[in-house]
């Protein structure tokens, strides 16, 4: 196959250069294990995490004992809604976790199974005519899940009037802001959206795959999930002291090599943020095509859209053999496919920085042929 045109972004961001040489160069040249020696190389790692941790707090306008790094978004979720279920006095009474038909499986599922399990009520705020959180329809929750932007929709939500909504109706709710798909469009600012939580992953950005962010607003009110190596200070018999901050929610090895590529890969976020305008094109070029309905909007981040009397597999298979890379199918978001939509299916296009004018161009060439 000849060049490929890449055009799934929202599901992992290509690495650029920049990453690829730092993780390199850490597996050839640097790697120890972090918090786990004394020599000079195990110092040097233990200053890169720590330097790396500095560089997300500002990226989202925390401080670095907030930012602690997981597996991934689904990952940090998951750890999550483990870390509030043993909350006792959350679980005075069932406490009752509200979500969206904006979510992703991996925001809402762990929930759901909390729900199913007789541990959590869920309740579903719903969407408004434009197919965001309808913030004047938040009722009274004690756990509030927010998807900051939908990997089928594309839209920034408005959390930090979410987030006040739930506030206003229960003072003491938690709120938890999934910004894997928003990360990469738009800054984030924790302290003005005032939540609780925050997770995104580390491939959405550009580094490796298995590391992510968990962003928690007081890290030394909550008890740690996971036990293990480097988040205990000091241990006597069956006795121990946590670590502060961060770290005692980082039991064992971290994915170092995935790590020291988050600085470039945020480096280079920053410099190319934004894809809009070749979005912008596509969308005004496939909307002429007959046989195309557009399910985005115009100013979203990504493009979804169905083919009339064409299965998104289908497309995506004969595409797939033009060497474009797209995303087809419910894209791991069952409830606006089957709520919000109804489509069982669709097709995605999303951009990344690697992205052209030129090649939207020769996709939009690509489809008319495929279309007849």
């Amino acid at each position: 196959m000849g060049k490929v045109i890449y055009l799934d972004a929202a599901a992992s961001s290509l690495k650029p250069q920049p990453v690829i040489e730092t993780q390199v160069d850490f597996l050839q040249n640097k790697y120890a294990n972090a918090g786990r020696g004394v020599c000079a190389r195990a110092s040097n790692v233990d200053a890169m995490v720590n330097s790396t941790r500095c560089r997300v707090a500002e990226f989202i306008n925390a401080v670095p004992e907030q930012i602690v790094f997981t597996g991934g978004t689904t990952d940090g979720i998951n750890r999550i809604a483990g870390i509030l279920k043993q909350i006792p006095k959350l679980n005075e009474s069932k406490p009752h976790v509200t979500v969206s038909d904006l979510d992703h499986h991996s925001a809402r599922l762990p929930f759901e199974h909390c729900a199913h399990a007789g541990i959590f009520n869920l309740d579903i705020c719903p969407l408004d005519n434009d197919f965001n959180i309808d913030i004047n329809a938040i009722g009274k929750t004690d756990i509030m899940v927010i998807t900051a932007m939908s990997n089928v929709l594309g839209v920034p939500q408005r959390v930090r009037d979410i987030v006040a909504a739930a506030r206003a109706k229960n003072p003491n709710v938690i709120t938890i802001v999934d910004a894997a798909q928003y990360v990469a469009h738009n800054r984030i600012d924790v302290v003005d959206w005032d939540c609780d939580f925050l997770c995104f992953s580390g491939h959405k950005i550009g580094t490796d795959t298995g590391v992510g962010i968990m962003y928690i607003k007081n890290p030394n009110d909550i008890y740690p999930d996971k036990f293990g190596g480097g988040m205990v200070i000091k241990v006597n018999d069956d006795q121990w002291t946590l670590a502060n901050g961060a770290e005692k929610f980082e039991a064992g090895t971290l994915p170092l090599t995935q790590i020291s590529g988050i600085i470039p890969a945020i480096d280079n976020l920053i410099e190319h943020m934004g894809n809009s305008d070749l979005i912008k094109y596509l969308y005004t070029e496939l909307s002429k095509i007959d046989r195309i309905k557009i399910l985005s909007s115009a100013d979203a981040a990504l493009l979804t859209f169905v083919i009339n009397d064409m299965h998104p597999l289908d497309f995506g298979a004969i595409i797939g053999a033009h060497g474009v890379c797209l995303r087809v199918g419910n894209m791991c978001a069952t409830w606006v496919h089957d709520n919000v939509l109804k489509y069982s299916g669709t097709i995605r296009i999303s951009c990344g920085w690697w992205n052209t004018h030129t090649e939207m161009q020769d996709v939009v060439k690509i489809i008319k042929k495929i279309l007849g």
